[in-house]
């Protein structure tokens, strides 16, 4: 099978029988074999029975229907364990994304090479309330992950079949699928700008705490990618770098305190400077953080998949 085509949705019984029926007239003009996975995310209007209605007329339709909402993340996970298409695209239900887009993402994996290529909405129909947070965490992700591209959230993207099977999503970690790919060893990443077409039925699913959300992502994404299997490297680090800052502060300050005993100095009494709690504020601290970088060690060295490598090829 050439594409798979994958499409979550929650509340978008108006927008999924033209959708559909333009992913299909794109199809058949470019002679792909394909099918279409439809993810209801515990939809609270009539999605379920309009997909039951198209998986009637068409078959390669295929709907699976949450009993509840679980998330954008959830439904990609679920999809891509079933899907069987070469190529793998991801796109929105409420019409934003255009299916003619397809052709040229699915040439992008199978003729340049790419291993995922994620879409680029360079001119956006959203208000200045969306696209300017968004800007911003578009920002902080390239920063942060080393990775290039322009919009991580573009829901039109397309993914070699060994990539979505080689990554599992969960939480809200859909945003960054480009960084997990890439954490996977799948680094061919791609970016093609396409069109984004104003919303046609209903309202948006996503409100601003999406973008708190994000930032939090970025940080449990960051961290894993760079010290899940290596905890020791951060922690124990930053443990015993604040455990000698400490150590000397407090080495100054009963040194002076015995030279100044010694020399029959008066001195002001350790217990009433602000130095000796901030000296043992700190070693204790460093203590705790470098006990965290410990534990975490064990905990990764006994995880089921402590040695879950991804082998490209074997002869």
């Amino acid at each position: 099978m050439d594409i798979s085509i994958v499409v979550p949705l929650f509340n978008e019984e108006e927008s999924l029988p033209e959708l559909c029926s333009w992913i299909d007239r794109v199809m058949k003009e470019n002679n792909f074999s394909y099918e279409v996975l439809l993810i209801d995310d515990g939809s609270k209007d009539k999605s379920w029975e309009v997909i039951e209605k198209l998986k009637s007329d068409n078959s390669n339709l295929k709907g699976i229907k949450f009993r509840r909402n679980y998330g954008k993340s959830a439904a990609l996970n679920v999809a891509f364990a079933k899907t069987k298409g070469n190529v793998v695209i991801t796109m929105d239900a409420d019409l934003q994304d255009s299916p003619d887009e397809i052709p040229e993402l699915y040439k992008m994996i199978m003729s340049d090479g790419y291993d995922l290529v994620s879409g680029w909405k360079q001119k956006r129909y959203d208000p200045i309330t969306k696209t300017l947070p968004t800007k911003l965490f578009n920002w902080a992700a390239r920063k942060a992950s080393g990775i290039y591209l322009h919009d991580f959230n573009c829901g039109l993207k397309s993914y070699k079949k060994t990539v979505v099977k080689s990554i599992e999503v969960h939480g809200e970690m859909h945003r960054y699928i480009p960084v997990m790919a890439k954490w996977a060893g799948f680094s061919n990443i791609g970016e093609k700008v396409v069109i984004h077409q104003a919303r046609k039925y209903g309202v948006t699913k996503f409100g601003v705490e999406r973008f708190v959300n994000g930032f939090l992502d970025l940080m449990t994404i960051t961290f894993i990618s760079r010290f899940g299997k290596k905890p020791m490297h951060l922690f124990g680090v930053i443990g015993i770098i604040m455990f000698f800052l400490g150590f000397g502060l407090f080495t100054y300050i009963g040194g002076y305190k015995l030279y100044a005993m010694f020399n029959s100095i008066k001195a002001e009494n350790i217990a009433n400077m602000s130095g000796f709690y901030i000296a043992l504020t700190s070693m204790i601290i460093g203590v705790q953080l470098f006990l965290a970088g410990f534990i975490g060690e064990l905990i990764s060295r006994n995880a089921q998949d402590r040695n879950n490598y991804q082998i490209e090829k074997e002869i």
